[in-house]
């Protein structure tokens, strides 16, 4: 599956993301992406509570109200500015919250590095909106804009980054799979520690991006005395 990702995205996700880039305004680009990352607010709300967190559950109501306001139904995003950021939560964090184990890693193409417990979180984040509100988010007008434009913009948002990634990696996959985990764990067990009201865990330190194909270095020679 990574395989016939690379080849698609070589041959046309790539190139076409780069094309957007290209064309589209980056004023244009921002306010796309402030519009559909506001959209997503409430299903962070929601899981924010699930997670028993109404601190942040009211921040981010507060964000959502402000952007969908004052940011023009969320084309600028005026609430960072007033110290509320985008914070990213999902039903994959509120699984791992409560202790579901990841499951194995997969890779899926067109979605990317996951795991089976965030690709079934993930399609209850996807799905939420179309079955508790409806229309427009139920119709494929709508679910293909969207797919496309968030699809389109963030991987030209994230080219250097993957460049930077697989460039002369002995084993792209391997190096994918390993950074992918590391951060998620990071990012599962801040979420943890945050819900349980204690520093964030910010001593966790992440290998460099590793190859985890790459032959180990030579021991050095012992010196004589």
């Amino acid at each position: 599956m990574f395989s016939v990702h690379q080849a698609v995205d070589k041959a046309v996700l790539r190139p076409a993301a780069m094309g957007y880039r290209t064309v589209v305004p980056k004023p244009v680009r921002a306010g796309l992406r402030h519009f559909f990352s506001n959209l997503g607010e409430p299903i962070v709300f929601l899981n924010d509570l699930l997670q028993l967190r109404p601190g942040r559950a009211l921040r981010t109501f507060g964000r959502f109200t402000i952007n969908s306001t004052l940011g023009v139904g969320g084309l600028i995003d005026v609430a960072k500015g007033e110290g509320l950021p985008h914070r990213a939560n999902g039903f994959g964090g509120t699984f791992a919250y409560y202790g579901v184990k990841p499951g194995p890693y997969i890779f899926v193409p067109l979605i990317g590095p996951t795991t089976l417990r965030d690709l079934i979180g993930g399609q209850g984040d996807n799905a939420l909106l179309p079955v508790a509100v409806g229309t427009p988010f139920d119709t494929w007008q709508y679910q293909v804009t969207q797919g496309v434009t968030v699809g389109l913009d963030t991987r030209a948002e994230v080219d250097a980054e993957l460049r930077a990634l697989f460039q002369g990696a002995v084993d792209p996959y391997a190096t994918l799979r390993s950074v992918y985990l590391q951060n998620r764990a990071s990012e599962i067990a801040t979420l943890k520690a945050r819900g349980r009201g204690i520093a964030a865990p910010d001593d966790i330190q992440l290998d460099e991006l590793d190859d985890p194909g790459a032959q180990p270095a030579a021991p050095e020679p012992e010196k004589k005395p």
